[in-house]
């Protein structure tokens, strides 16, 4: 406590650089746990950069922990022979212009030119903006679906793609090195751009993202005479531009934009949790739809790198998971690429190891090579680059993960939901034409490859003891032997760790992916759980696999796999 108190009094003298901070110091002074809360421990850097509570404090997004996490990634620029040029981006969020201005002004004074946003952007048009200009990294402000209260900072490499594990390490020791209050150089701001060292980015890149996300469309010809309506919320985020421009590029006209959730607001006032996974954050949403009848709703989270729908279903709207929206497309993608001759040699989809496998039928059935990658979307964005790398770029042709990101388009490294509302926009335009509603092209698949069902459980686990239960419990998993889950026998244990395959009759096999605190445990019946702790939030996640004859057997299946885990995890 004594170090704490320490460090209490050194921000309470010394974070002056913030009007916000020393304010709320000075009233947590008599607040034991809300110091140690935000002095236990330094915000963590990883490959998805910072992600915290926004305040004052080590544990913190302030300026200081986004400014010594620039001046890192500013000496890591310098000293590793990468081009001294930097894209930032931002979204909606309560502080997000001033920790973008705040990394600009730091490069700026490091010598290294900057190219950022005039305003709130999608984090895939940041992607974007680092491969258009050719820049060494970049960055962009934003805390994706968190609540209100947070904000984060992520890095991304010359190539779009988020930080390699590598070179997050050598930016991390960087900033390790680096004295908060005496390390960080900078400019003002505003005069560096009119010395020209902070460049805004101009109206031709972003018509020239517009313009890539167009040539993945492939039915754009049906969309007009469609007539599909459409409700779309941008959840108080970024995506309400784009996505509502290149909807009507394709001819989706008839836009309905949730007025409550249109204009930027990191408040997030009508949805605590900016989630489009969830149904309370687009229960504004669906009460317009009960009004004006669409065919079809989308809401994209903050940062709009992610989207969520909903569709008519007799006399309510039901949600669909990413899986089963993921799933729609990759079929739609290989069955509508295959009739109109566009499907290229040998083509290539991705999809995370917790993405469901309903994926690997269809991949088989269309001629598709699936590869399966480790949680987090840097890691499909880096088959793309491995496809261009090899001059082969043309054969990826979709890639995403259960958690609603997707991307068709080599154009970005990151999920990206304006190409994705466009594609899922002209799928059920598609549908439509043919008499086929959405509810109606997903029981056909269902019919076609079984039904799969997935579910993820979340269980946090907060502050410092929260951190060390995760901890503890991952560390059990690694050295346990589980034989059955939910009455299911487990065939074979995949630990990412110890990089792994046990089967149940004790056979070892190696695998190639890297090492990430992940397990897998595959069940009879095609039933899987696979755990891991959250890498941008404090929770320990479950993902589980069923497979039955109808979807109301996999559920209950589910449920028991679910009842049976959460014991053995101790909650």
């Amino acid at each position: 406590m004594a170090d704490i108190q320490k460090m209490y009094d050194l921000w309470l003298e010394k974070a002056t650089a913030d009007p916000d901070l020393i304010p709320e110091l000075k009233g947590i002074a008599s607040d034991e746990d809300g110091k140690n809360d935000r002095f236990y421990r330094d915000l963590e850097f990883g490959t998805a950069g910072l992600r915290g509570v926004i305040g004052a404090g080590t544990n913190r997004m302030n300026y200081y922990t986004v400014g010594r996490a620039t001046q890192g990634l500013a000496e890591y620029i310098l000293e590793n022979g990468v081009e001294k040029t930097v894209a930032i981006g931002y979204d909606s969020r309560i502080k997000s212009t001033y920790f973008a201005e705040t990394a600009a002004a730091i490069l700026a004074a490091n010598g290294i030119k900057v190219y950022i946003y005039k305003e709130l952007m999608p984090t895939p048009m940041l992607s974007w903006a680092v491969r258009y200009y050719k820049c060494g990294a970049g960055i962009v402000v934003t805390a994706s679906h968190n609540p209100a209260k947070y904000n984060g900072y992520k890095v991304y490499g010359s190539d779009g793609c988020q930080l390699t594990l590598e070179a997050a390490d050598i930016v991390l020791s960087k900033i390790n090195k680096i004295d908060l209050f005496n390390g960080i150089k900078t400019v003002d701001f505003k005069q560096a751009v009119a010395d020209g060292k902070i460049i805004y980015i101009d109206d031709k890149c972003i018509d020239e993202y517009i313009a890539k996300v167009r040539v993945q469309s492939l039915h754009s010809d049906l969309v007009p005479g469609s007539n599909l309506k459409v409700v779309y919320s941008p959840l108080n985020g970024t995506g309400n531009k784009p996505v509502r421009r290149i909807l009507s590029e394709i001819g989706v006209k008839d836009v309905i934009v949730v007025p409550e959730q249109e204009n930027p607001d990191g408040n997030f006032p009508t949805c605590p949790f900016p989630n489009p996974e969830i149904r309370e954050a687009l229960a504004v949403g669906l009460k317009l739809c009960d009004t004006v009848k669409p065919d079809l709703m989308l809401a994209t989270d903050p940062d709009c790198d992610r989207v969520g729908i909903a569709v008519p279903d007799g006399d309510h709207y039901e949600l669909f998971t990413g899986n089963e929206t993921g799933a729609l497309l990759l079929e739609y993608i290989c069955k509508e690429r295959t009739a109109l001759g566009k499907m290229p040699k040998n083509p290539v989809a991705v999809k995370t190891i917790v993405t469901s496998d309903i994926t690997k039928a269809i991949s088989k059935k269309y001629g598709v090579e699936l590869r399966e990658v480790l949680t987090g979307f840097k890691f499909i964005g880096e088959q793309i680059g491995i496809l261009e790398a090899a001059g082969e770029e043309e054969r990826y042709i979709f890639g995403f993960e259960e958690s609603y990101g997707y991307l068709a388009g080599g154009h970005v490294r990151d999920k990206d939901a304006v190409v994705a509302s466009m594609l899922i926009c002209e799928m059920a335009a598609y549908y439509r034409t043919k008499g086929i509603s959405l509810i109606e092209a997903r029981k056909r698949l269902y019919d076609e490859y079984g039904v799969y069902y997935n579910k993820v459980d979340n269980f946090t686990c907060e502050g410092a003891s929260g951190m060390q239960r995760m901890k503890e419990i991952m560390d059990s998993l690694h050295n346990a032997s589980i034989k059955e889950i939910g009455g299911l026998k487990v065939t074979a244990v995949t630990d990412y760790v110890k990089s792994t395959t046990t089967t149940a009759e004790g056979a070892v096999t190696p695998i190639t992916l890297p090492k990430s605190d992940v397990i897998t445990f595959s069940l009879e019946d095609d039933a899987s759980v696979i755990i891991r702790p959250s890498g941008t939030e404090p929770k320990i996640k479950a993902y589980y696999t069923t497979k039955g004859k109808t979807k109301d057997e996999a559920v209950a299946l589910q449920g028991k796999l679910a009842a049976d885990f959460t014991k053995i995890l101790g909650f």
